[in-house]
Protein backbone atom coordinates (compact mmCIF):
# COMPACT_ATOMS: atom_id res chain seq x y z
CA UNK A 1 0.00 0.00 0.00
CA UNK A 2 2.78 2.86 0.99
CA UNK A 3 4.36 2.02 -2.39
CA UNK A 4 0.98 2.22 -4.24
CA UNK A 5 0.38 5.20 -2.85
CA UNK A 6 3.76 7.05 -3.53
CA UNK A 7 3.30 6.21 -7.36
CA UNK A 8 0.01 7.54 -7.13
CA UNK A 9 1.46 10.66 -5.46
CA UNK A 10 3.90 10.87 -7.90
CA UNK A 11 1.78 10.67 -10.80
CA UNK A 12 -0.14 13.41 -9.66
CA UNK A 13 2.31 16.53 -8.41
CA UNK A 14 4.37 15.99 -11.84
CA UNK A 15 1.22 16.31 -13.98
CA UNK A 16 0.29 19.57 -11.36
CA UNK A 17 3.16 20.88 -11.74
CA UNK A 18 3.83 20.37 -15.12
CA UNK A 19 7.01 18.73 -15.26
CA UNK A 20 6.44 16.37 -18.08
CA UNK A 21 6.66 19.82 -20.29
CA UNK A 22 8.18 22.28 -17.79
CA UNK A 23 9.35 24.72 -20.52
CA UNK A 24 5.67 25.00 -21.61
CA UNK A 25 4.50 25.06 -18.13
CA UNK A 26 6.79 28.34 -17.38
CA UNK A 27 6.69 29.61 -20.45
CA UNK A 28 10.40 28.84 -20.82
CA UNK A 29 12.67 27.45 -23.05
CA UNK A 30 14.15 25.16 -20.63
CA UNK A 31 13.66 21.49 -19.42
CA UNK A 32 12.84 20.69 -15.96
CA UNK A 33 16.26 19.03 -15.70
CA UNK A 34 17.96 22.38 -17.10
CA UNK A 35 15.94 24.83 -14.91
CA UNK A 36 17.11 22.30 -11.67
CA UNK A 37 20.70 22.92 -12.79
CA UNK A 38 20.85 26.44 -13.66
CA UNK A 39 19.04 27.30 -10.13
CA UNK A 40 21.94 24.77 -8.70
CA UNK A 41 24.27 27.34 -10.22
CA UNK A 42 22.93 30.01 -9.01
CA UNK A 43 22.33 29.29 -5.52
CA UNK A 44 24.65 26.73 -4.36
CA UNK A 45 27.93 27.50 -2.47
CA UNK A 46 30.25 25.68 -4.79
CA UNK A 47 29.84 25.07 -8.45
CA UNK A 48 32.37 22.50 -9.84
CA UNK A 49 30.90 20.11 -12.50
CA UNK A 50 31.66 16.97 -10.09
CA UNK A 51 29.47 18.55 -7.25
CA UNK A 52 26.17 19.56 -9.59
CA UNK A 53 26.60 15.95 -10.88
CA UNK A 54 26.88 14.53 -7.08
CA UNK A 55 23.91 16.77 -6.05
CA UNK A 56 21.40 16.06 -8.88
CA UNK A 57 22.11 12.70 -9.39
CA UNK A 58 23.33 13.47 -13.17
CA UNK A 59 25.03 10.94 -15.52
CA UNK A 60 28.69 12.46 -16.22
CA UNK A 61 27.95 12.58 -19.71
CA UNK A 62 24.44 13.73 -20.14
CA UNK A 63 25.36 16.79 -17.63
CA UNK A 64 28.94 17.59 -19.69
CA UNK A 65 26.25 17.69 -23.04
CA UNK A 66 24.19 19.74 -20.70
CA UNK A 67 26.71 22.63 -20.13
CA UNK A 68 28.34 22.22 -23.61
CA UNK A 69 24.24 23.49 -24.15
CA UNK A 70 24.38 26.24 -21.70
CA UNK A 71 28.20 27.49 -22.69
CA UNK A 72 26.94 27.95 -26.52
CA UNK A 73 24.31 29.87 -25.26
CA UNK A 74 26.01 31.98 -23.37
CA UNK A 75 25.10 30.92 -19.97
CA UNK A 76 27.85 29.24 -18.02
CA UNK A 77 31.37 29.46 -18.27
CA UNK A 78 33.86 26.48 -17.75
CA UNK A 79 37.82 26.50 -16.36
CA UNK A 80 39.60 24.58 -14.16
CA UNK A 81 39.23 24.89 -10.61
CA UNK A 82 41.32 27.58 -8.80
CA UNK A 83 41.08 25.07 -5.48
CA UNK A 84 41.89 21.37 -7.74
CA UNK A 85 42.93 21.86 -11.29
CA UNK A 86 41.60 18.62 -11.82
CA UNK A 87 38.06 19.70 -11.52
CA UNK A 88 35.80 22.19 -13.54
CA UNK A 89 34.38 25.25 -11.89
CA UNK A 90 30.95 26.10 -13.65
CA UNK A 91 29.90 29.90 -12.83
CA UNK A 92 27.13 31.71 -14.83
CA UNK A 93 27.73 34.76 -16.56
CA UNK A 94 25.06 37.47 -16.71
CA UNK A 95 22.97 36.29 -19.02
CA UNK A 96 22.65 33.14 -17.22
CA UNK A 97 21.84 34.84 -13.57
CA UNK A 98 19.20 36.73 -16.01
CA UNK A 99 17.56 33.28 -17.02
CA UNK A 100 18.35 31.77 -13.21
CA UNK A 101 16.50 34.44 -11.88
CA UNK A 102 13.40 34.40 -14.67
CA UNK A 103 13.00 31.01 -14.02
CA UNK A 104 13.04 31.62 -10.37
CA UNK A 105 10.28 34.17 -10.71
CA UNK A 106 8.12 32.42 -13.12
CA UNK A 107 8.00 28.72 -10.61
CA UNK A 108 7.51 31.59 -7.65
CA UNK A 109 3.93 32.84 -9.72
CA UNK A 110 3.04 29.25 -10.14
CA UNK A 111 3.58 28.29 -6.85
CA UNK A 112 1.64 31.01 -5.35
CA UNK A 113 -1.12 30.55 -8.56
CA UNK A 114 -1.43 26.89 -6.72
CA UNK A 115 -1.68 28.15 -3.19
CA UNK A 116 -4.17 30.88 -4.21
CA UNK A 117 -6.54 27.75 -5.15
CA UNK A 118 -6.36 26.03 -1.41
CA UNK A 119 -8.62 26.87 1.37
CA UNK A 120 -6.44 29.96 3.82
CA UNK A 121 -7.24 27.85 6.64
CA UNK A 122 -5.45 24.42 4.82
CA UNK A 123 -2.44 26.25 3.95
CA UNK A 124 -0.87 25.72 7.21
CA UNK A 125 -1.42 22.08 7.17
CA UNK A 126 -0.12 21.35 3.54
CA UNK A 127 3.05 23.21 4.29
CA UNK A 128 3.84 21.50 7.43
CA UNK A 129 2.58 17.73 5.57
CA UNK A 130 5.40 18.84 2.81
CA UNK A 131 7.71 19.63 5.39
CA UNK A 132 7.24 16.21 7.36
CA UNK A 133 7.34 14.29 3.88
CA UNK A 134 10.53 15.70 3.24
CA UNK A 135 12.56 15.44 6.55
CA UNK A 136 11.28 11.76 6.35
CA UNK A 137 12.67 10.61 3.73
CA UNK A 138 15.98 12.90 4.50
CA UNK A 139 16.65 10.81 7.41
CA UNK A 140 15.86 7.74 5.57
CA UNK A 141 18.68 8.41 2.77
CA UNK A 142 21.35 9.56 5.66
CA UNK A 143 20.72 13.13 5.20
CA UNK A 144 20.68 16.14 7.93
CA UNK A 145 17.82 17.84 7.47
CA UNK A 146 18.96 20.29 9.59
CA UNK A 147 21.41 21.62 7.15
CA UNK A 148 20.47 25.15 5.34
CA UNK A 149 20.73 26.03 2.18
CA UNK A 150 22.41 29.21 0.61
CA UNK A 151 20.44 31.06 -2.09
CA UNK A 152 20.43 34.44 -3.55
CA UNK A 153 18.28 37.22 -1.73
CA UNK A 154 14.14 37.29 -2.99
CA UNK A 155 11.87 39.74 -2.35
CA UNK A 156 12.27 41.37 1.27
CA UNK A 157 15.41 39.38 1.67
CA UNK A 158 17.33 42.82 2.05
CA UNK A 159 14.79 44.41 3.99
CA UNK A 160 14.92 41.35 6.93
CA UNK A 161 19.02 41.65 6.62
CA UNK A 162 18.33 44.82 8.11
CA UNK A 163 15.43 44.43 10.40
CA UNK A 164 17.12 41.65 11.96
CA UNK A 165 20.52 43.04 12.38
CA UNK A 166 18.62 46.11 14.06
CA UNK A 167 16.46 43.68 16.44
CA UNK A 168 19.16 40.76 16.94
CA UNK A 169 21.96 43.09 18.02
CA UNK A 170 19.80 45.60 20.36
CA UNK A 171 18.54 42.18 22.36
CA UNK A 172 21.58 40.90 22.51
CA UNK A 173 23.90 43.49 22.96
CA UNK A 174 22.37 46.44 24.06
CA UNK A 175 23.35 48.61 20.36
CA UNK A 176 20.95 51.39 19.84
CA UNK A 177 19.62 52.63 16.62
CA UNK A 178 22.94 53.89 14.68
CA UNK A 179 23.74 50.22 14.13
CA UNK A 180 20.79 49.42 12.08
CA UNK A 181 21.20 52.81 10.30
CA UNK A 182 24.53 51.60 9.47
CA UNK A 183 23.52 48.51 7.82
CA UNK A 184 20.75 49.97 6.18
CA UNK A 185 23.39 52.34 4.24
CA UNK A 186 25.59 49.60 3.55
CA UNK A 187 22.35 47.36 2.40
CA UNK A 188 21.21 50.04 0.00
CA UNK A 189 24.62 51.06 -1.12
CA UNK A 190 25.30 47.12 -2.32
CA UNK A 191 21.24 47.41 -3.79
CA UNK A 192 21.93 50.96 -6.17
CA UNK A 193 25.51 50.16 -7.25
CA UNK A 194 26.95 46.60 -7.25
CA UNK A 195 28.92 44.26 -10.03
CA UNK A 196 27.02 40.63 -10.09
CA UNK A 197 30.67 39.72 -11.10
CA UNK A 198 32.45 40.50 -8.29
CA UNK A 199 29.58 41.15 -5.32
CA UNK A 200 27.21 38.96 -3.88
CA UNK A 201 24.99 38.79 -0.99
CA UNK A 202 23.82 34.69 0.32
CA UNK A 203 20.73 34.24 2.28
CA UNK A 204 20.74 30.79 4.40
CA UNK A 205 17.35 29.22 4.20
CA UNK A 206 16.67 26.44 6.90
CA UNK A 207 13.19 24.97 6.53
CA UNK A 208 11.96 27.41 4.35
CA UNK A 209 12.97 30.74 6.21
CA UNK A 210 15.50 32.99 6.30
CA UNK A 211 18.46 31.82 8.95
CA UNK A 212 21.41 33.85 8.34
CA UNK A 213 23.32 36.01 5.73
CA UNK A 214 26.25 37.49 4.50
CA UNK A 215 28.21 39.91 1.56
CA UNK A 216 30.99 40.25 0.16
CA UNK A 217 31.62 43.55 -1.53
CA UNK A 218 34.83 45.24 -3.20
CA UNK A 219 37.28 47.03 -1.04
CA UNK A 220 38.79 50.18 -1.65
CA UNK A 221 41.77 48.75 -2.07
CA UNK A 222 43.07 46.61 -5.08
CA UNK A 223 42.06 43.21 -5.47
CA UNK A 224 40.18 43.07 -1.78
CA UNK A 225 37.14 41.91 -1.23
CA UNK A 226 35.25 42.98 2.22
CA UNK A 227 33.33 40.42 4.04
CA UNK A 228 30.58 42.18 5.61
CA UNK A 229 27.11 41.57 7.78
CA UNK A 230 27.43 38.19 8.99
CA UNK A 231 24.09 37.02 10.63
CA UNK A 232 23.30 34.25 12.17
CA UNK A 233 19.34 33.47 13.95
CA UNK A 234 19.87 32.65 17.41
CA UNK A 235 17.65 29.65 16.33
CA UNK A 236 19.94 28.27 13.72
CA UNK A 237 23.36 28.55 15.81
CA UNK A 238 24.99 25.03 16.02
CA UNK A 239 24.14 24.03 13.10
CA UNK A 240 27.10 25.53 11.40
CA UNK A 241 25.25 28.12 9.44
CA UNK A 242 28.12 30.99 10.18
CA UNK A 243 30.57 28.57 8.90
CA UNK A 244 28.60 27.94 5.67
CA UNK A 245 28.13 31.76 5.33
CA UNK A 246 31.60 32.39 5.66
CA UNK A 247 33.27 29.51 3.56
CA UNK A 248 30.76 31.37 0.52
CA UNK A 249 32.21 34.08 0.75
CA UNK A 250 35.83 33.02 0.75
CA UNK A 251 35.34 30.41 -2.31
CA UNK A 252 33.33 33.05 -4.38
CA UNK A 253 36.21 35.84 -4.35
CA UNK A 254 39.19 33.19 -4.52
CA UNK A 255 36.83 32.00 -8.17
CA UNK A 256 36.35 35.80 -9.54
CA UNK A 257 39.98 36.56 -8.70
CA UNK A 258 40.59 38.46 -5.21
CA UNK A 259 44.00 38.16 -3.71
CA UNK A 260 42.78 39.30 -0.20
CA UNK A 261 39.73 39.07 2.19
CA UNK A 262 39.32 41.99 4.36
CA UNK A 263 36.49 42.32 7.52
CA UNK A 264 36.12 44.39 10.00
CA UNK A 265 34.17 43.58 13.51
CA UNK A 266 33.86 43.90 17.27
CA UNK A 267 35.32 41.89 19.94
CA UNK A 268 32.32 41.60 21.59
CA UNK A 269 31.36 39.39 19.07
CA UNK A 270 33.09 35.86 20.25
CA UNK A 271 31.20 33.90 18.37
CA UNK A 272 31.73 35.47 14.88
CA UNK A 273 35.54 35.95 15.37
CA UNK A 274 36.07 32.10 16.31
CA UNK A 275 34.16 31.26 12.83
CA UNK A 276 36.81 34.02 11.01
CA UNK A 277 39.86 32.12 12.81
CA UNK A 278 38.77 28.99 11.87
CA UNK A 279 38.74 30.22 8.13
CA UNK A 280 42.02 31.31 8.17
CA UNK A 281 41.72 34.92 9.00
CA UNK A 282 44.67 36.94 10.99
CA UNK A 283 43.49 39.49 13.36
CA UNK A 284 45.74 42.44 12.03
CA UNK A 285 44.63 45.45 14.04
CA UNK A 286 42.61 46.75 17.18
CA UNK A 287 41.32 50.64 17.89
CA UNK A 288 38.89 51.23 20.76
CA UNK A 289 36.19 53.30 19.69
CA UNK A 290 32.68 54.33 20.87
CA UNK A 291 29.79 53.48 18.40
CA UNK A 292 26.03 52.22 19.03
CA UNK A 293 25.79 53.58 22.26
CA UNK A 294 28.57 51.56 23.25
CA UNK A 295 32.13 51.43 24.80
CA UNK A 296 33.88 49.05 21.84
CA UNK A 297 37.13 47.43 20.16
CA UNK A 298 37.38 47.28 16.80
CA UNK A 299 38.86 44.78 14.76
CA UNK A 300 40.20 44.29 11.32
CA UNK A 301 41.35 41.17 10.22
CA UNK A 302 42.30 39.58 6.84
CA UNK A 303 42.66 36.66 4.57
CA UNK A 304 45.09 36.35 2.02
CA UNK A 305 44.13 34.26 -0.84
CA UNK A 306 45.35 32.76 -4.23
CA UNK A 307 47.63 35.11 -6.48
CA UNK A 308 45.18 36.71 -8.97
CA UNK A 309 43.75 39.74 -10.78
CA UNK A 310 40.29 40.80 -10.45
CA UNK A 311 38.35 41.58 -13.96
Amino acid sequence: MPVHEIRAFNRFYTNLIGALDYSKHLYTPYTLTESRVLYELAHAPRTDAADLRAELSLDAGYLSRLLAKFERDGLVERAPSALDSRRQRITLTPSGREAAALLDERSREAVSTMLSRVDPAERDRLTESLRSVRDILQRSRGIDAARPALRDPGPGDLGWIVQRHGALYAAEFGWNADFEGLVARIVADFTQDHDPHLERVWIAELDGRPVGGVMCVRDDAPGTARLRLLLVEPSARGHGVGRQLVDAVVEFAREVGYRELVLWTNDVLASARRIYQGAGFTLVAEKPHRSYGADLVGQDWRLSLQEGTVR
